[in-house]
């Protein structure tokens, strides 16, 4: 009988120890797995047998103590209970894209040590608690693309190190909270888009002197003027204010400075440049001091400081003056061009005679000798005519010298207007894309060397990289990354000669979208000039192993001129080939070179010479068309040809199904993206607006690609 008693004592503590085994931390998150449906299983492995819940997905500890909580993309579906506020050592949690619901239990910010807390992508609503104040060392909030309403708690502010605030695609409404700009000084993200935030922009936001990237306070309801404090921001901040109620005269300086018009389209009060609307006298006069470079005219008349002397008896100069003024100038140049005619005939003409008599060599002599009437400065002259005989790295890593890169094995991976592209495989097997410039030219060196190292500073993985380049007065070669998959015009079309053509998936399409979408961003936003790529088609977007995107020839056109090449102007006709026939005698991505801006420009670019960002915007939202349609940017219809653009339009109010529109060599699987692909081809029809004002800028495009995806996951 004692053996039995003994027995049966001894598996009731086996099974009180597993009834207990599990800490206090582990019953908190069984709680949050019991009020969530987990369709993927994400939580499979959290069990109640475990001692504690650090081996856990999703969960991470530290000194047993759970400190993370990370499960994003995982389709969870239910609300967080109030008990999470419990993990008192709790830092991080990331919910992002799930399908999550509710109101976010105040008892959450009990964690008082929380540092990012990151909801994003989920349908949360009601307001965002005031006790979030309490959380003194968070750094990141991201609660974009929810439901949440209501105003900025006022005890945000407490949140002293917060680096990101995120609350884009959201219902928030009221002021931002007084010494918003003032107290959240270690600020460097800022995105308040698309909600209903009203009053006035704060002026101390002029204080976040850590920001970084776009300052997005776009699609609100902020009223009043912009306050000229904002200018104070970083310069390389861009500040997107477009579509508020704001008014009066845009302050002209610091950070507000030199942006286009498109930074505040959509405010129909607000007035001055950069926008064509000027401002009223009685509108200007209230500006601030600080709003308007002063100028010479700026001085009142009679003011004892004005440098130019003008009083109000200064009316102008008599009639008599004017016209002694004109013939002398007149005079002037019949001299000068005298001068100069006789310089060149008794100079440079006689070094142009020698040439034609003795031949090149001497003509090479002939040359040196300068036109005496115009020599330069003996240091100008030297500096602009340098010689460069060494390659010159532009990135630390690069290993190899001239000699490696002249003895290597090279390839012609293509020929264009500008120049002969090789692949290149050195010794140790590095590859490489060497593009020659071409011979001669002229010697604008310094000029070239300042636009080639500020083009070998961008770094982005969607950018292709320039490592280094060789000048010399018969020699310019710029040496790239290998991109190995080809072009995107070659990934949709085909290539001549190849029989077997496989296409690329919807989902690989979309992530070339999203990926080209985000090297522009890059290039507008956080490159050091805020460049322009103006050439953007599907043959100079490279592919790599994964079917990543990478831009290539980037400020190849400047640089070729300055080289002294002669790009080839492109053709404006295309040869006739119907949208599918994929095997020619020529490649898609050599017709694709043929087509004058009129397939991938802008219709401005015809009339305005600068290019813009919203030009790339343009030639982007062409590009999605393509990988919609599988279509060449020129179609033709019977004996009438027009360009894509016009194309899908003319689809669009002829009411055409779908099927008629996207590329018959899609594969069949993706039949069921039709949702995705219309919501591709709004955002592709938003990007060729006839109108560059209502052209998205990048940052929204690539914003809205990301909603799309994540809908999708």
């Amino acid at each position: 009988m004692l053996p039995l008693v003994f027995l049966f004592l001894l598996l009731l503590c086996n099974h009180l120890s597993a009834v207990i085994s599990l800490n206090g931390e582990g019953y908190v998150l069984l709680a949050l797995k019991q009020s969530i449906t987990d369709p993927e299983g994400s939580m499979s492995n959290w069990n109640s047998s475990d001692e504690n819940p650090c081996s856990w997905n999703g969960v991470i500890c530290k000194e047993q103590r759970v400190i993370s909580l990370s499960i994003p993309k995982r389709k969870l579906y239910g609300s967080l209970p109030s008990s999470l506020g419990s993990l008192i050592q709790l830092r991080h949690v990331n919910f992002r894209n799930n399908k999550l619901f509710g109101k976010l239990p105040p008892e959450l910010f009990l964690a008082q040590g929380l540092q990012s807390l990151v909801l994003y992508g989920n349908s949360f609503s009601g307001h965002v608690p005031q006790e979030i104040g309490k959380l003194r060392y968070l750094q990141t909030l991201d609660l974009s693309q929810n439901f949440f309403n209501g105003s900025l708690p006022a005890s945000i502010v407490q949140c002293k190190r917060l680096r990101t605030l995120v609350l884009n695609h959201n219902n928030l409404t009221g002021p931002l909270p007084d010494r918003f700009g003032a107290d959240l000084f270690s600020l460097e993200i800022l995105d308040l888009a698309f909600n209903h935030f009203n009053g006035s922009i704060p002026s101390d936001m002029g204080n976040l002197s850590s920001l970084q990237g776009t300052v997005d306070l776009s699609h609100n309801s902020f009223s009043g003027s912009i306050p000229p404090s904002l200018g104070n921001l970083p310069e390389k901040v861009y500040i997107d204010l477009t579509f508020n109620n704001l008014s009066g005269p845009i302050p002209q300086n610091g950070a507000l400075m030199n942006r286009g018009p498109t930074a505040f389209i959509g405010n129909s009060g607000l007035c001055g440049p950069p926008l064509k609307k000027p401002c009223s006298s009685e509108t200007s006069g209230a500006s601030s001091p600080s709003s308007f470079p002063f100028l010479p005219d700026n001085y009142p008349p009679g003011d004892s400081n004005n440098p130019y002397g003008r009083n109000e008896k200064t009316k102008g100069l008599s009639k008599g003056a004017i016209i002694g003024i004109v013939v002398g100038d007149i005079v002037g140049i019949c001299l000068l061009g005298l001068l100069f005619s006789y310089c060149y005939s008794r100079v440079c003409g006689f070094n142009l005679d020698n040439e034609d008599e003795a031949g090149f060599e001497k003509g090479e002599k002939g040359r040196r000798k300068e036109c005496f009437c115009f020599r330069k400065d003996e240091s100008e002259t030297l500096s602009d005519n340098v010689e460069q005989y060494d390659l010159v790295p532009l990135d630390p890593q690069v290993a190899f010298d001239l000699d490696e890169l002249l003895k290597a094995s090279a390839f012609v991976l293509g020929k264009s207007g500008i120049g002969i592209v090789y692949k290149v495989v050195l010794e140790d097997g590095l590859t490489l894309a060497v593009r020659r410039l071409g011979e001669g030219g002229s010697q604008r060196f310094k000029e070239f060397q300042t636009e080639v190292e500020a083009i070998g500073r961008l770094r982005h993985p969607n950018i292709v990289t320039l490592r280094a380049y060789y000048w010399s007065v018969d020699e310019k070669l710029l040496i790239y990354d290998y991109i190995p998959n080809g072009n995107l015009a070659t990934a949709i079309h085909g290539k001549a000669g190849i029989v077997a053509f496989t296409p690329i998936c919807w989902s690989v399409r979309l992530q070339i979208m999203k990926g080209i979408a985000k090297g522009l961003v890059y290039l507008h936003e956080f490159s050091p000039k805020k460049y322009v790529h103006g050439d953007l088609k599907p043959s100079n977007i490279l592919l790599g192993n994964n079917m990543e995107p990478h831009i290539s020839d980037f400020g190849l056109g400047r640089l070729a001129n300055i080289a002294g090449g002669s790009p080839t102007l492109q053709s404006n006709r295309v040869a006739a080939e119907k949208p599918h026939e994929r095997q020619k005698s020529f490649s898609a991505s050599e017709v694709s070179a043929n087509i004058l801006g009129t397939g991938y420009q802008a219709p401005e670019a015809l009339k305005v010479v600068k290019p813009s960002q919203k030009w790339d915007v343009y030639s982007y939202g062409v590009i999605l068309i393509e990988m919609i349609t599988g279509r060449l940017p020129i179609v033709h219809v019977g004996n009438s040809e027009m360009d894509l653009v016009q194309w899908i339009q003319f689809c669009i109010e002829d009411k055409k199904p779908l099927s008629d529109v996207i590329d018959p060599y899609l594969p069949e699987e993706d039949v069921d993206k039709e949702e995705e692909i219309i919501a591709v081809l709004k955002i592709a029809m938003a990007c060729v607006h006839s109108s560059p004002e209502k052209r998205p800028t990048m940052r929204h495009v690539l914003d809205a690609l990301d909603r799309l995806s994540a809908s999708s996951d």
